[in-house]
């Protein structure tokens, strides 16, 4: 039997998230001089994928004054506060970080934000957020080859060791064209493909090459 070469292209399909939040009691500021500032003004995760997490941070600061930031509260589903403990009395100048997290439950954009009520004057002091939740990616291996002259049908086996064993045989029957599409493959995994050839009387052909595929 002739030998013949497979070659794959990696496919993949991506789909779109978003999520929702909480929030936490917020007290009434007494007004003050003081002035404070919550940076970034808007805090931009980007896309995160569903069922996954992200956190970035924020920073609160003091203007010429000293204050207390009595508590915070926030929407937008999927975002949260946290590492930051109310009060928290900050000197002229000084700052604090927190940390916000977003982890979206479903596909789509999603904004939010949060309010920090504080005894300054330019107190519920606004923060943006902003995100989108995305489905983990779907991925397919396509592989084709040139065909055997004496072939009538090709059968393609797959494994996860180099050079065999191939235990799992991908045709149910053997394929009579030069391509075939494997949708069963799973990301982070590496994969190994061998093909065959039969001929007229079902006498099936060794392993051709082998050919490796990683998926992201």
């Amino acid at each position: 039997m002739s030998r013949f070469f497979l070659a794959l292209v990696l496919l993949s399909a991506a789909l779109l998230t978003a999520c929702g939040g909480g929030t936490v009691a917020a007290k009434t500021a007494t007004g003050n001089a003081a002035t404070l500032a919550a940076s970034p003004s808007t805090i931009g995760f980007g896309s995160v994928t569903v069922g996954g997490s992200s956190s970035l941070t924020g920073t609160l600061t003091a203007g010429a004054s000293a204050l207390t930031v009595s508590s915070a509260s926030w929407n937008g589903q999927g975002y949260s506060v946290s590492g930051i403990n109310f009060p928290v009395a900050l000197t002229a100048g000084q700052s604090v970080d927190y940390t916000v997290s977003f982890s979206p439950q479903v596909s789509g954009a999603v904004s939010g934000s949060i309010s920090f009520v504080s005894d300054a004057s330019n107190s519920p002091t606004m923060q943006t957020l902003t995100g989108s939740g995305t489905q983990s990616v779907a991925h397919g291996v396509d592989l084709s080859w040139d065909p055997s002259p004496s072939s009538v049908g090709y059968n393609i086996y797959r494994g996860t060791v180099s050079g065999g064993p191939y235990p799992l045989k991908l045709t149910s029957s053997p394929q009579p064209g030069t391509s075939f599409s494997d949708n069963t493959v799973l990301s982070g995994t590496t994969y190994f493909y061998v093909a065959t050839s039969l001929d007229v009387n079902s006498v099936e052909s060794s392993y051709s090459n082998q050919l490796t595929m990683v998926v992201p």
